[in-house]
């Protein structure tokens, strides 16, 4: 019985099948990994810490160690971030330096063309003046002078400030959201599901089990990617994929 990619097609990896004998083996290779990484003093204790970010209703169910494997190779890129933030060695938080006057990004290992994807994302630090989670192209950029809304300012991605609750696109305000009076405003360490349907070309996000709403629609036809911008230094995002969200 073949595995044909954990919910793919994925923009950046190869359509072949993986059998569950190779995945097998390489959970087994990273576990053992982690544990010689651990018995040095660094790298990740032989598992993946998403105990921190634990199964829920919104995505499709996974054996715990194929659902590790699968947010690890969704994760932050390393090659594909601003040279001012890295990704802590457990992969899935990206870290800002303490850089004046720049608004620093990064984007996800693997993007998406088809299909319905969820992952969460939170904030471990301050959020200074704009905090953008949303979604880019490949050709948006992930660094710029001054604090201002990264994702959004072009025509190549689409984000949401959580510092002010702004849609932004193309380099303006789309309204704001969610779209209620009195919206609260985002709290250190709570958790936002975004939701991008290929197929409806929309993106959505939930606060909690609460679903928001649809921040954009009309989404180009094109590879679009997990992303996040940040301002205020040594502040911490996190990013985990979750997999296909379920109907209904």
């Amino acid at each position: 019985m073949a595995l044909t990619n954990l919910n793919s097609p994925w923009c950046d990896c190869p359509q072949q099948p993986v059998s569950q004998h190779c995945l097998g083996e390489h959970i087994s290779r990273k576990l053992k990994e982690g544990r010689k990484r651990n018995h040095n003093g660094s790298g990740w204790k032989g598992r993946l810490p998403l105990e921190q970010a634990a199964p829920s209703p919104v995505h499709l169910p996974l054996p715990p160690c194929l659902a590790q494997v699968r947010a690890f190779h969704h994760a932050f890129s390393t090659n594909d971030c601003s040279r001012n933030v890295y990704i802590k060695k457990n992969g899935f938080t990206l870290h800002r330096n303490p850089i004046a006057q720049s608004t620093d990004g990064a984007r996800t290992k693997i993007g998406f063309s088809e299909g319905r994807h969820a992952w969460e994302v939170w904030w471990e630090g301050p959020l200074g003046t704009v905090a953008v989670i949303g979604i880019a192209t490949k050709r948006a950029p992930m660094q710029c002078q001054g604090y201002v809304a990264l994702l959004g300012s072009d025509d190549q991605s689409w984000g949401w400030n959580l510092v002010d609750n702004n849609l932004l696109h193309n380099g303006e305000v789309n309204g704001s959201f969610p779209q209620c009076n009195n919206a609260p405003k985002y709290q250190i360490g709570e958790r936002i599901r975004v939701i991008l349907d290929m197929e409806d070309k929309t993106l959505a996000f939930e606060r909690g089990y609460e679903f928001l709403g649809v921040a954009f629609r009309g989404l180009p036809k094109v590879c679009l990617y997990p992303a996040v911008s940040a301002v205020y230094g040594n502040t911490e995002v996190t990013l985990v994929y979750l997999g296909k969200p379920l109907d209904g």
